[in-house]
């Protein structure tokens, strides 16, 4: 296990499974600046030594995350805010896209990240939650694009995210009037995959679900993320020609062999772990 002052880490070796749990309920689960780099740092960890298969991300307490803390927009805690000159708004730029990156890291492993929603999801917690592959949520859950109530953009991906994954009215009414969108609408509208009736129930959905996929080939899945994530991105042609590239690369008939006979016997396969990431 790794702790940070804003989430607790779990690895379990024998499943490739990782638990990262936001645990602030006090705050609610609020996010101040060092929350996005431990938030990094940890994913692409996880992502660099190659063992994990699917992440769970949830939290502790009845909301799984207010945002960011509405403290940071008084300014002291983050001297980026200040935009009185030409030079302080190129470092503000530069500043937010590092934020940016930070979720851009979720969408980029080669692992899946399932997202376990209870309560509130709120403002950049959304941002978040729509970094994601699968958002799954508890009935008492609602998310709410809550910039729009402060009077600014939302900034760190709802709004660039949102519409490919819900439909384009829905994401630019969520964006102009900050509506909390109840459990059974995210459902209806495809922002979840499914609403369970309580916390309880979410978990375990949640973990029935990554155990699925954690079962399966790591270098399947990590092709299917990057085929999926080309395809949300370009056009068929040019998402069509990438997969052409990339299944030349990843084809093993030795790992077919071993997910055919697995399924065949329904025993689980004991594939190999990805390889680690070595950034020098």
């Amino acid at each position: 296990m790794s702790d940070t002052p804003y989430f607790q880490l779990e690895h379990d070796s024998a499943t490739g499974i990782a638990r990262l749990t936001l645990n602030r309920p006090e705050r609610m689960n609020t996010m101040d600046p060092g929350f996005f780099p431990a938030l990094r740092d940890a994913v692409r960890a996880l992502d660099d030594e190659g063992k994990t298969r699917v992440l769970l991300l949830g939290s502790s307490g009845k909301h799984f995350s207010a945002g960011m803390a509405l403290d940071v927009f008084a300014g002291a805690n983050m001297p980026m805010l200040d935009l009185s000159t030409a030079r302080k708004r190129q470092a503000f730029q530069a500043g937010l896209r590092r934020l940016m990156a930070c979720f851009d890291a979720l969408d980029e492993a080669r692992f899946p990240v399932i997202c376990a929603v209870q309560g509130g999801c709120i403002g950049g917690a959304l941002d978040l939650a729509a970094a994601c592959d699968i958002r799954l949520c508890s009935a008492d859950a609602f998310f709410t694009v809550q910039e729009i109530h402060i009077g600014m953009v939302a900034d760190l991906g709802s709004l660039q995210r949102l519409p490919k994954i819900v439909p384009q009215g829905v994401a630019r009414q969520m964006a102009y009037t900050g509506e909390r969108i109840a459990a059974e609408r995210a459902l209806a509208i495809g922002l979840v995959n499914a609403v369970l009736p309580d916390a309880q129930a979410l978990a375990l959905h949640a973990n029935e679900l990554a155990a699925q996929i954690a079962a399966k080939s790591p270098l399947a899945i990590a092709g299917s993320k990057l085929a999926l994530n080309q395809a949300r991105d370009h056009g068929t042609a040019e998402a069509l020609a990438q997969m052409t590239l990339l299944q030349s690369a990843i084809f093993d008939i030795g790992e077919m062999g071993q997910a055919i006979s697995a399924w065949k016997s329904k025993q689980p396969a004991a594939f190999e772990p990805l390889a680690p990431l070595d950034h020098g």
